[in-house]
């Protein structure tokens, strides 16, 4: 959410449809097939690389292997882009791939002569391979092949770059050989429909297969995978390959996963079927100030934001602002939930926004997060918890502190998440595997349409926000990626001062709504099936809601009460 402590990210349809791309398996290699990068390790510093604004220079720590790597640091409006043409084939499928790590990366080609590719990863504290493939055209002998970061991210480490495929004249390293089986598969989650599962890299893979039950089922470049569309108390075994430009490994070991009975989604009894949330600001930033008696009764779900980081990995606080909001009282707060709550609806704290740097990295940090935030609740009478975490998050460990809470808290516990567009385009992010991993204790997930540019919906293609494509195409992914549509809500300003981009007008909401629920009011996109019980919409924030005179809500919340 915008705000005091709101990020905004643009990000431009043309690198967001990078992620449209699939790892596909490699098939057998030609033994003519080489290495067709230069100088690929950046051992010879950055000979045979050109990079932007002079962004790149070439490092000793951290490496991938040998005893260099590069380093380029966007700047300005420079992304820090390196480049070199590599020597191909005509009509000939080659495997681009990359180590990095450090801030956002992107790797491609360009000049193919049929479909130029490019793939990427957000932020990474570790060394990931990025991979991908692209067959050269009819008449093309030479290619482009690029990294770059992202405008305001932080430096981007890259090594051991490779562009496999038939000699083009100008490589000359050998192919790879067959990777040998991945290690260490575990079962990491499970709801009543889908089983996550993590593996430990193997090294020259340039991707792996994951196995349900001795049939392939999907394919992706990192190392976890989350298994949907499973049956609920059911038993599935797995099993996973590596692979590369050489082939497919043997399979790893097998492991058992176990769907949850259940066959829906979602704790905190007591939420409406169809739900409005709004975010209410604990800090005034120019939109109106309000108390929490003041908020409308068509919000169901109110977040407080924001409860804050202390200096206890993992724990967090929340303080009134009392100056802020005019002299409301702590006790005055507490009563005011109270009498909301009375009436039937559900106040949560949220834990982010921009400056909300929660770190919930390992099984202590899980703990003092559940720790606090179930003292809040007791202190304060919240029913639960918002993730709104836009600096990264652990789902191995924020999972384990969720759980925590809710063991803690009972099936009443109320837990919803805002994720950032970009952090549900894919099963594999973070936040999506977190909500998956506690599909049988989630609420719901009100993701945010706005401050994003172009993202791609379920169909692959590329959508702009301010659109009901947008939203429906977008939310389609969740829906058919493994969350019950009863946890998938539409996330969107309350007005033009309430974001940096992506305002809709209410009409343009509630359409979306209509589209989802029953086939109507489509744009261009229409959803294969439609989802009734979808939750509903949320809106940051209430307060700015407020200085629009609660069009947003006035319109927006009898509409979503009216869903069938």
């Amino acid at each position: 959410m915008p705000g005091r402590r709101r990020l905004l990210r643009v990000w431009s349809g043309a690198v967001t449809a990078a992620l449209a791309l699939a790892l596909t398996g490699g098939g057998q290699a030609s033994a003519a097939d080489v290495d067709n990068a230069r100088n690929p390790g950046f051992e010879s510093g950055l000979g045979d690389w050109t990079c932007s604004a002079g962004s790149g220079t070439t490092v000793s720590s951290p490496v991938h292997s040998g005893s260099a790597a590069l380093k380029a640091a966007p700047a300005g409006q420079d992304n820090a882009r390196c480049a070199q043409t590599v020597a191909v084939r005509p009509g000939a499928t080659y495997t681009l791939s990359a180590w990095v790590r450090g801030g956002y990366a992107y790797l491609g080609a360009t000049g193919t002569g049929t479909t130029d590719v490019s793939t990427w990863t957000p932020d990474t504290a570790a060394w990931k391979q990025l991979s991908t493939t692209f067959t050269t055209g009819a008449s093309t002998t030479s290619v482009t092949v690029y990294l770059h970061g992202w405008y305001g991210q932080a430096a981007y480490y890259a090594d051991d770059v490779s562009v496999f495929g038939p000699d083009g004249g100008g490589g000359g390293d050998p192919a790879p050989g067959v990777p040998s089986a991945p290690g260490g598969l575990a079962v990491t989650g499970t709801t009543s429909s889908s089983v996550s599962l993590s593996w430990n890299t193997v090294p020259g893979a340039t991707g792996y297969n994951v196995y349900r039950d001795g049939t392939e089922v999907t394919a992706v470049t990192g190392t976890s995978a989350t298994a949907t569309g499973l049956s609920a108390a059911t038993s599935y075994s797995f099993q996973v390959t590596a692979a590369n430009s050489a082939g497919e490994s043997a399979k790893s070991a097998t492991v058992t996963g176990t769907t949850a009975a259940s066959g829906g989604g979602g704790g905190g009894t007591g939420v409406p079927k169809h739900a409005v949330t709004g975010y209410w600001q604990n800090f005034d930033n120019g939109a109106t100030v309000q108390r929490i008696s003041d908020v409308p009764a068509q919000y169901d779900i109110i977040a407080v934001a924001f409860a804050d980081a202390t200096a206890t990995p993992g724990a967090v606080s929340f303080t009134l602002d009392s100056a802020g909001l005019g002299g409301y009282t702590a006790d005055q707060f507490k009563a005011d939930i109270r009498a909301r709550q009375a009436a039937g609806k559900k106040v949560v704290v949220s834990v982010g926004g921009q400056n909300g740097t929660v770190s919930v990295s390992d099984p202590a940090s899980a703990a003092n997060f559940a720790d606090s935030v179930h003292s809040l609740m007791r202190t304060y009478g919240f029913d639960g918890v918002d993730i709104d975490l836009e600096n990264g998050l652990n789902a191995t460990y924020m999972t384990q502190a969720l759980r925590a809470l809710s063991a803690k808290a009972g099936p009443s516990l109320v837990i919803t998440m805002a994720p950032q567009t970009i952090d549900m385009q894919s099963t594999s992010n973070p936040y999506f595997q977190t909500a998956l991993n506690i599909k049988d204790i989630l609420t719901v997930v009100n993701m945010q349409y706005y401050n994003s540019g172009s993202m791609l919906g379920c169909d692959g293609k590329v959508y702009s926000q301010g659109s009901v494509d947008f939203l429906t195409a977008l939310a389609c992914i969740q829906l058919e990626g493994g969350l019950a549509p009863s946890q998938v809500g539409l996330g969107l300003p309350a007005s033009t001062r309430g974001a940096g981009s992506g305002y809709v007008s209410p009409t343009v909401v509630n359409n979306a709504l209509d589209c989802l629920t029953k086939g109507a009011g489509c744009g261009t996109f229409r959803p294969s099936r439609t989802y009734p019980d979808l939750r509903g919409a949320m809106t940051w924030s209430t307060n700015w809601d407020a200085a629009s005179g609660n069009a947003w809500s006035n319109a927006v919340g009898p509409h979503v009460h009216a869903l069938p």
